[in-house]
């Protein structure tokens, strides 16, 4: 059960707000000035807190700066509770670090869909993502789906694209952010003796060329969908303001960009000093983990060209790999399909 700290001097609203908290499942805390709200914040380690900006002693603005100073405190979501006629203040508020503002009269739903909104913020950023593309779509994902950024599929126009058909083009400008909505993506890099290597493969759910937007420069490397495939264009300037329009997922966001180049810099040094076999293994396992969403035993259906600029190797030698693997009982091969009986084998793989 989540723990809400409400804090007004006025009992009414203070009594009524903490009802209609109870109600709906909260536990709820709550103070009658500032002292005491900062004493009960502290004690009680609430997981939100609501506050109104006027009051005697130590008004909303003092406890918001005495708590984001405070290291068990500085990241608790806080809600203004502000009068219509403040209304205008509250920028002060959000410029010092609070959350969001409700106005005073407010009705239930106002104070539960923001208190749960901001609730779904703070899971969020705690989360622990894993590394890489993965953990970037679900962070996306995740933020998307607590309301944090527009909902994407309600407000964009989704295009379709044909197999083989190019999205963006390496050395572009960025114009904007796609979202993957169906279908089969991959990236894949020129490399200066004319020979093409693959950076990335994208699947449903994923978002594609956020890097190239972040760092405002052209994109490294080009699209093309492997089968037909479903696209949302996010036009730039509205995905950099559901990103830095709130400061704590800007920053999150940028941690897990960090961690993603660290990942993609990892696999190209792999491509130089593993053996061929650790190359095509380890290929076989990200391609079936990349395509084959809960673990599922499904076979891969990339072309074995496609496979070959993942490694980085010529397809000739790939095919050999592949024939190695598949008579070690590592790989089973149909119809010119290939499917993994045992990821861990392919994994773990000595030599």
């Amino acid at each position: 059960m989540k723990n809400i700290l409400v804090i007004d001097d006025n009992t009414d609203i203070r009594e009524n707000t903490a009802e209609i908290l109870a109600l709906a499942g909260y536990n709820v805390t709550t103070a009658e000035n500032g002292k005491k709200g900062i004493d009960a914040a502290i004690k009680e380690h609430p997981h939100l807190i609501i506050c109104d900006i006027m009051m005697p002693e130590l008004d909303g603005y003092g406890v918001l700066h005495l708590l984001r100073k405070k290291e068990e405190t500085k990241n608790t979501p806080f809600i203004f509770l502000t009068a219509k006629t403040e209304r205008g203040d509250f920028r002060k508020g959000m410029e010092m670090g609070a959350d969001d503002y409700i106005t005073k009269p407010f009705d239930d739903i106002e104070l539960l869909n923001a208190v749960e909104i901001r609730l779904k913020k703070g899971e969020i950023l705690d989360q622990q993502y894993p590394v890489g593309v993965q953990g970037i779509n679900q962070f996306m994902k995740d933020i998307s789906d607590a309301g944090l950024i527009n909902r994407i599929s309600e407000q964009y126009e989704a295009y379709q694209y044909s197999k083989k058909q190019m999205i963006y083009e390496e050395g572009k400008r960025p114009r904007y952010l796609y979202y993957l909505v169906s279908g089969k993506l991959k990236g894949s890099r020129s490399h200066e003796d004319g020979k093409e290597y693959i950076t990335n493969l994208f699947s449903a759910g994923d978002f594609v060329g956020y890097p190239a937007l972040i760092e405002e420069k052209n994109y490294d490397d080009t699209i093309i969908a492997l089968e037909a495939s479903e696209i949302i264009h996010i036009p730039k300037d509205d995905f950099l303001q559901m990103i830095y329009g709130d400061i704590n997922i800007a920053a999150k966001f940028i941690r897990l960009i960090t961690l993603n180049v660290k990942e993609k810099e990892e696999r190209l040094l792999s491509l130089a000093y593993s053996s061929l076999r650790k190359r095509v293994a380890r290929a076989l396992v990200n391609i079936h983990s990349k395509f084959n969403e809960g673990g599922a035993n499904r076979q891969i259906e990339i072309s074995r060209e496609d496979i070959a600029q993942y490694v980085g190797t010529a397809t000739e030698s790939l095919i050999r790999t592949l024939s190695d693997f598949k008579a070690e009982k590592l790989i089973e091969i149909r119809e010119g399909k290939i499917s993994i009986p045992d990821t861990a084998k392919l994994e773990h793989l000595l030599y």
